[in-house]
């Protein structure tokens, strides 16, 4: 309609000037001469010349100014007419445009805020405003009894500030409620920087939060439930990987690379993670991949991330950064490239030899990620000679480039995101067509 409505107005805009101006022309020229020879073309010297010397030259004068004024006339409205469905051509465009970018504004909203909804819909032990930057404060008693005092039996893991919980609200709804103990600045800092950017960021790969809760110096947190815990619990846990795949290990490597892709390429200001690692990755029923734990990460597009305290995991923190402190979004394309490694090999990040010694998956891994006769036999057990062998060597080759030491030979999370997609199926997210069926 308003497409419509802007159309007819710019219609008679330009048609007032132009028929006012058609009824003036269409007149007969030499009539118009007669009745107001001061609104006629002026005729140069030579012209009215020979018209008093001979009649039949002014006839002549006069047909040929006719003819021009027609001429004129014709031209006129061929050129007014292509502008003006140029005009509607372009108007048209623009809006198919803005209709399309609208719609899919919206599609995205409503995706990203789907979590939210639903816990709004079935629960009211808390206010949320369902606006980004904000999410409002839950009752301590509320998490208290949900949680029944906190029992040990209901921790879901522990972090370097406390325990996680699972929870239930009203109407038996089911959250992870992390209890932080923020006696010191620290941990405040790291309570209120992750409040404050999960408030504002929605991402269908990023953990939802839900709400925080504040009681003398202890602070909480509340998020969706992920029903099958973290990565590092899969992979390194009682189970050993035995859930997951290899489809199912390139779903999650695409979802997280996902998530880092929103941090890095379309938060403004850019958000670079600075603890990525599979414990931060957990998983919802259907295996789904989102990022979590943003206690550390920085958000600061313009300033200079150099200096900035060290903070991380041993096995994912990129060497510039250990060694000399230089933060950027490379740091988190490394720590993905180790979390890929142990998807792909079944190992932890650092290991213990003995006596006492650590070996990184890195150092082990890098001589024989380069040696395609030895890929194949590194490869996690669980889901070895399960996947194409060419499909292998290229999340191998991706592996290797994201732990480069140096910074400028990584490639950006964009590339990595790309390079992912075709080995995924379609059926979890990828482009991947898959011709055996039960396969993913």
């Amino acid at each position: 309609m308003k497409l419509l409505f802007l159309i007819l107005v710019l219609f008679l805009l330009l048609q007032q000037p132009i028929f006012a101006w058609i009824v003036v022309a269409s007149t007969d020229p030499f009539v118009s001469f007669m009745s107001s020879p001061a609104s006629s073309p002026s005729i140069s010297p030579l012209s009215a010349s020979l018209a008093a010397f001979s009649p039949g030259i002014q006839v002549g004068v006069e047909d040929h100014h006719q003819m021009d004024s027609h001429k004129k006339l014709l031209f006129s409205l061929i050129v007014t007419f292509i502008a003006l469905v140029a005009t509607i051509f372009s108007l048209f465009c623009f809006w198919i445009y803005s209709r399309n970018h609208s719609q899919k504004s919206r599609n995205e909203d409503a995706e990203k805020g789907l979590a939210l909804s639903l816990f709004m819909g079935k629960s009211n032990t808390m206010k949320v405003i369902n606006k980004k930057g904000s999410v409002s404060s839950i009752d301590y008693k509320i998490l208290e009894k949900g949680t029944k005092n906190f029992s040990d039996s209901n921790i879901l893991g522990e972090g370097g500030f406390g325990c996680v919980y699972k929870a239930k609200l009203d109407d038996n709804l089911a959250v992870a409620v992390k209890k932080q103990d923020c006696a010191s600045q620290d941990a405040e800092r790291e309570f209120q920087n992750e409040v404050d950017l999960l408030s504002k960021i929605l991402h269908p790969n990023i953990i939802t939060i839900l709400g925080y809760s504040i009681q003398d110096e202890t602070r909480f947190i509340v998020y969706e439930l992920m029903q099958n815990g973290s990565l590092e619990y899969q992979l390194h846990g009682p189970s050993h990987g035995a859930a997951l795949t290899w489809y199912m290990r390139m779903k999650i490597a695409l979802d997280t690379a996902r998530a880092l892709e929103y941090l890095h390429e379309h938060c403004n200001p850019q958000v670079i993670h600075r603890d990525l690692k599979s414990s931060n990755i957990l998983l919802d029923s259907n295996f789904k991949a989102k990022l979590s734990d943003f206690g550390l990460a920085v958000a600061d597009g313009g300033q200079n991330k150099n200096n900035i305290k060290l903070s991380g995991t041993l096995g994912y923190v990129a060497p510039e950064y250990l060694l000399d402190g230089k933060l950027t979004d490379k740091s988190d394309v490394y720590a993905f490239g180790v979390v890929l490694l142990e998807l792909m090999l079944g190992r932890r990040p650092v290991e213990k030899l003995p006596p006492a010694q650590c070996q990184s998956i890195v150092t082990w891994a890098m001589p024989l990620l380069t040696d395609r006769s030895e890929v194949p036999k590194i490869v996690d057990p669980v889901i070895k000679d399960t996947m194409d062998l060419k499909h292998l060597y290229q999340v191998a080759a991706v592996a290797v480039l994201c732990v480069q030491p140096e910074p400028s030979y990584r490639p950006l999370i964009t590339d990595v995101l790309h390079s992912l997609i075709p080995l995924v199926p379609m059926e979890l997210g990828g482009t991947l067509r898959v011709t055996q069926p039960g396969i993913v």
